[in-house]
Formats: C-alpha cells, structure tokens, sequence
C-alpha cells in the first residue's frame, strides 16, 4: 500500500439472490482526504459501505487496513476495533438516554460507570465541535439537525481512522452544515480519511478532493475533483450525457383547458397546533406551487394543516369553490386531496408490506376495508404504477423496505396517484435520491400538471423549485412573508425575501 493509503478495498464483489450488488469494485482512501463515494440510488454505494463495516460479508476481494494489512471484517465491531466509524442518513441513537449516555453506550458503561467523568468527558467534546447541547440532557429533547451532530461526535471520539458520513446533510440547515464541514475539515487536517456520501453537489464540490462513482454496482471511475466537473459526474452516474437540468420545463407544466384559471383549492386564516401563523393559499388547477423557505421555516406545517395531518386550530378551506371541512387526513382524501409526506420511512412506506400492498393502500383506505381488492386487481393496480414510473423491483411481492431509497419514493408516489387525486402536495418528493430519479419525479409533476392536476411542490433544494413551480410562497419563521410569480421567480428574489428585504 502507498504511505499516504489508510484504506484499500480491491474487486470487492457482492451477490444477493438473483442481483448482483457489486461487481469487481474497488476503492482507495488516503490519510487526511474527504473522498465523495456518488451515484444512483441502487448504484452499489450503501452495498460498499455495509461490506466495509462488516454489515454484509463480502463474495470476493479484499480489503487491507493501513497498520493492519488485508483484513476481514464480520461485523460492525470489527469494523469499530480497526478505527472504522460510520454515521447514518437515519440517526440510530437512544432518544430515551441522555446525551452523555449515547455518545458512550457500549462502550463499557454499567453498574460502576462514573457518570460525572463521562458526563464532563462528554461535554468537553460537545464543546470542542461547538454542538448546542449538553451532556445531562435527554437526546429526545434536542432537534433532529443537533442529534444528527451528536451521531457524528460519537463517531469521531472512538478515535476512528476512517469515518463513514451517510447522507449526514439531510437534515442540518445551512449554518450546520457548515459547521459539519468545519468540523470534517478539522479532522481531514488530524489525518482522518473521510468517505463522504451524498446527493447535494454542491456538497461535495465545496468539501471533497476526490470522487469515486459507482453504477449499476460497478466502478465507472476515481477521480480528482479538479478534474470533473459536474455536467461531467452527472453524466457518468447516469451513465448518458444530459442536457442541462434546467432545461426539463419547457413547454411541459402548461395546462391549457378552459378551466385553467379553475381556483381547485383555497384556504384563508388556516392555522394548525404546529405552531405556524394564520395563513392564506389557493391553487389552480393545472398549476405547479411551492412553500419555500429555510428548514424549520413552516413549509411542511403549511401543507400537513391543508391535509388534516396536524389538528387544525382555526380557518376555512374551500374544494372548487365549496366550503368543505378537514379535520383528518381521510377528509382530505375523500375530497380528492393527496399528501406524500415528507418523512418517507416513520409516515411513508410501511417495510414489511409488498410493493403492490403499499401501492394499493390509500385506494383501500378510501374504498373501505370491508371491500377488499381482488389479487388480479390488486396485482393488474401494481402492474400499472411499476411500469409507469418505472419502479425498479424483482416482483409485485418484494418487500418494500428492500427497495432503494428512490424506487421506495416512487411506490409512494404511485400510492397516491392511482387515487387519481384532484391536488397533490409533495413534500421533499427528491430528497435523498439519486439525480436520474430526481429529474424522472420532476418531469412527472409537470407532466400531471399539464393533464389538469394542481400540484404543491416542496423542496430544500431552491432550483429544483425554480425548475418546477410556477409561483412560490415564501416562508420564514413560520409565516408567509411573500409571494413570487414571473419574472420574480429567482433564486435572488427568493433569498432576500426570506432575509426581509423585498428589493
């Protein structure tokens, strides 16, 4: 191994029944390098890392360790012992302990721990990465961005040589993912080699040296950063060139019937037990909208009020111009009224079912329990949305949670949309998902929009608003602070109204 070479994975291969996840991969990490391992969902990237920290054994290849040489790692102990720490996209901590207790747990903490050492101990590290928390206080009590930090400083005292960051971005706000990429620029100087995973780009053009990518479960290449760029690494994980992503609206999201100017949905003084302020919105139908603003502005509030998933306090909704009450999500439904939230995994998916069962669900839900679906119809409704949105699934049956991240999105998606919804609110529909799944989901809304279905579109990521939404209903601090439409729709625009200033 070269000296610099702290990890070195050669033709790792991994075979599950009837797919083959990786093929011959290899993959190389330096001391002090925050190394960017991308691709699509289902590329091969979780696969790699599961291998890596002894989640899965691997089929073929070798893995050899700086100070170790080649190694076999069985599970994520031996992967802990060799200096190997990972921390997950889905924060897998004890929110019933206290701070101290999880960045410890396991670690030989019982009966004679000295809890005010560990204590202290804990709370010099939080300090050291500057995470607002404290030691004596219960994790359950702390925000999901701040768990997600306490995951990390956990990871970073087992003195790890090589640390893992799977999706660790998801759901910090701009100020803390910068101290996040402080904090890995920190380490990467100490000489820890950083494998990086990640869908943001400007994530990884800010922060990483290197990329490796990976698809199909195959390597398509290592590369500097310098030396790609992205037009460049999108086009090898999608494995085609690609016109520029923000060309995809032209003509389509246009709806031109003569019910165009149709108000489908309109609510005034709506205000939920979530904590956001009175607010009023209203949709035509065929349009595209969006809530846009900072993570915790109230985006999401606004749309769970508008379905009956948050209890409803005060305010009026009105369907094609008739007053109607929500007061539940099944009012919503039956008023033609769809909702993808934006936590796929606690209020999305549910694991155990098939593909088909998750897929029919809302449909049964609005026909009732006591008429169930036949088996041809159930099978003849999961035909039609797999191929539709091109799922990627070995059957019908497939238990769900074994699907990628994306294909999980589109069952869900498929879920609402054969309830053949008047008004369908997205929200985060392409969060955590691969490019090529991304721009499927962004042309399929404006597809629906241009067949006459009024669509409320929510996402993080404020170009792929711009691509998408007709006009935008900024937020900030839980208020609507501004509405953008034409020529106002920029990203400029968009920031300095959620900074307050309209000019």
């Amino acid at each position: 191994m070269d000296d610099k070479r702290i990890l070195e994975m050669r033709g790792i291969d991994k075979v599950f029944p009837g797919v083959r996840a990786l093929q011959g991969v290899d993959f190389s990490l330096n001391e002090g390098e925050i190394h960017a391992l991308m691709g699509e969902n289902g590329a091969g990237k979780s696969t790699l890392i599961k291998v890596l920290t002894g989640v899965y054994v691997r089929d073929g290849g070798t893995i050899s360790l700086k100070d170790h040489g080649e190694v076999q790692i069985h599970s994520p102990q031996d992967a802990q012992k060799l200096g190997i720490s990972t921390v997950y996209q889905e924060i897998t901590l004890c929110p019933n302990l206290t701070v101290a207790e999880n960045m410890f747990i396991g670690r030989g903490a019982g009966t004679l721990t000295n809890w005010k050492k560990m204590n202290e101990d804990a709370d010099r590290i939080l300090s050291s990465l500057d995470i607002p928390a404290k030691a004596t206080q219960q994790l359950a009590s702390c925000s999901i961005a701040v768990q997600q930090m306490v995951a990390i400083a956990r990871a970073v005292d087992m003195e790890c040589k090589v640390l893992i960051l799977d999706e660790p971005t998801s759901s910090l706000d701009e100020q803390e993912v910068e101290k996040l990429f402080g904090l890995m620029r920190d380490l990467k100087s100490r000489g820890v080699g950083i494998i990086f995973v990640t869908h943001f780009l400007d994530q990884v053009y800010e922060v990483c040296d290197k990329i490796t990518v990976l698809r199909d479960g195959q390597l398509v290449g290592e590369y500097e950063i310098k030396d790609l760029p992205r037009v460049q690494l999108v086009a090898k994980m999608l494995g085609k060139e690609m016109d520029d992503l923000s060309d995809i609206k032209g003509e389509q999201g246009t709806y031109h019937g003569a019910d165009a100017n149709e108000q489908i949905f309109e609510a005034e003084g709506l205000q939920s037990d979530a904590g956001i302020a009175p607010f009023d919105f209203h949709i035509k139908k065929g349009e595209v909208n969006g809530f846009t603003g900072l993570l915790g502005s109230g985006r999401s509030e606004c749309v769970r009020a508008i379905f009956g998933a948050d209890r409803v306090l005060k305010g009026s909704v009105k369907m094609k111009g008739k007053s109607i009450k929500i007061t539940k999500p099944l009012d919503a439904m039956k008023n033609g009224i769809a909702y993808l939230p934006e936590d796929r995994k606690d209020d999305g998916i549910i694991g155990d079912l098939s593909v088909r069962d998750n897929i029919i669900l809302a449909l049964q839900v609005l026909t009732g329990f006591f008429k169930p679906f036949s088996k041809a119809q159930a099978n003849a409704f999961a035909a039609e949305y797999i191929d539709k949105l091109n799922i990627k699934t070995a059957s019908a049956d497939t238990p769900v949670k074994s699907l990628s991240g994306g294909n999980q999105q589109k069952v869900i998606l498929a879920r609402w949309l054969l309830m053949h919804p008047e008004y369908l609110i997205l929200d985060e529909p392409t969060r955590g998902i691969d490019v090529g799944t991304k721009v499927d989901i962004q042309k399929l809304v404006l597809e629906l929009a241009s067949e006459g279905m009024s669509v409320t579109f929510i996402s993080s990521e404020t170009d792929e608003m711009l691509r998408t939404c007709s006009r935008l209903v900024v937020m900030r601090d839980r208020k609507v602070v501004g509405e953008l439409s034409g020529d106002d729709l920029t990203q400029n625009k968009i920031m300095s109204t959620i900074a307050g200033g309209e000019q």
